[in-house]
């Protein structure tokens, strides 16, 4: 039987992040990605918003210079619409004294440029998942699958179906997007264009559509100009005329916020251990943060304790339980907020939009909540 110091389940960019960032650490592991993702070049036409602590992170682990330049678009500038038609809030990276707010980064190419490197890293070593192994601890960064066959003190806490699912799409618009991210809060769906510069530079956005069900499936099974006119209605026109641009894909939104990370020789990083709704754009960032922590936390370790040691794996636990349940309790709140369609809610949720565009500090403090983390 084989012997690692650590394994790591799912093949993610948070799985992918982990074993590298551990392999720095002399560390011998395992890496066990589904057998369906083993070779496997998938197409995925998501994006990601990553803050600041992302990318250091990917900087420190050579992934992010191995990124081609139109891989990762710097947003500059972000407006938030309301339902009102008049109410907006907008942030900035020089009011905040940031190069920028955050980037906008290809899913598909973040996950090819980390499989190159893990495939080469003199410390980890690809298994089968039915391959017996030997090791001192498990680390499930397998999202959202994790949760069925984790150990029962797993359970998640605190969860909620929103009956939503998010659909993503690429589009490019007949105006330059500046660098400019923009999100529309409407009853019930949250629309968001990501600045980029793939297919189009300049011109591109990625698309994070979030809405019931019954919408989503009308939306996957519309032809592109249907699709087309109803993003535009969304968006009021105000990032310009949008042409779809190749496949769409979606998947079901819920809150997950585990009661338990860890246990004796186990420890969940990324979905596995917590999910969001995506109007904040933060689960990636969520993972990536869980990586960096464990990788402290197991670096810093005294030299008699084991890997798996559970008072050692609870400190990363204890480390991280505000800023993923605040982070919970921040996007549940707002998709709550403005997914009631009663004329009450609707007044607070735009005159809040209003209020915080006028209140200086506190926008200072969400953009440093959101962008720097």
């Amino acid at each position: 039987m084989s012997s690692f110091d650590v394994s790591v389940q799912g093949d993610g960019a948070v799985a992918m992040s982990l074993a590298l960032l551990l392999s720095t650490q002399g560390l011998r592991v395992a890496w066990i990605p589904p057998a369906s993702a083993r070779g496997a070049q998938r197409t995925d036409v998501r994006t990601y918003a990553l803050s600041a602590r992302s990318v250091d992170l990917l900087s420190r682990l050579k992934i992010w210079d191995a990124l081609p330049d139109d891989a990762k678009t710097a947003v500059l500038d972000m407006w938030v619409y309301g339902d009102d038609g008049q109410s907006r809030l907008t942030f900035s990276a020089f009011d905040q004294s940031v190069e920028t707010l955050a980037w906008i980064v290809d899913a598909a190419q973040l996950e090819r440029v980390l499989f190159e490197a893990v495939r080469f890293a003199p410390y980890i070593t690809s298994v089968t998942p039915d391959q017996p192994i030997q090791v001192a601890l498990r680390a499930f960064a397998d999202g959202r699958q994790a949760q069925a066959h984790r150990q029962p003190q797993a359970e998640s806490a605190w969860t909620h179906r929103y009956g939503h699912v998010g659909v993503a799409a690429r589009v490019v618009s007949d105006t330059p997007h500046a660098a400019v991210a923009r999100q529309w809060f409407r009853s019930p769906d949250i629309v968001a264009l990501l600045p980029f510069d793939r297919p189009q530079p300049g011109a591109s956005y990625g698309l994070v559509w979030s809405v019931p069900q019954d919408q989503g499936r009308d939306l996957m099974t519309m032809t592109p100009a249907a699709f087309e006119e109803a993003l535009m209605q969304a968006t009021s026109g105000l990032a310009g005329v949008l042409q779809l641009q190749g496949q769409r894909a979606s998947w079901p939104l819920a809150l997950n916020v585990g009661s338990s990370v860890c246990g004796p020789g186990w420890v969940a990083v990324g979905d596995a251990a917590h999910t969001v709704h995506p109007l904040s754009g933060q689960g990636l960032n969520l993972g990536l943060a869980d990586v960096d922590c464990l990788s402290t936390v197991l670096a810093q370790r005294e030299s008699f304790r084991d890997l798996g040691d559970e008072k050692l794996l609870r400190r990363y636990a204890r480390q991280r339980w505000w800023s993923t349940h605040a982070m919970g309790a921040m996007t549940h709140g707002l998709q709550q907020l403005f997914a009631t369609p009663h004329p009450v809610g609707r007044h607070l949720r735009n005159q809040g939009l209003r209020w915080v565009e006028r209140a200086t500090p506190l926008k200072t403090l969400l953009a440093r909540q959101a962008f720097r983390s």
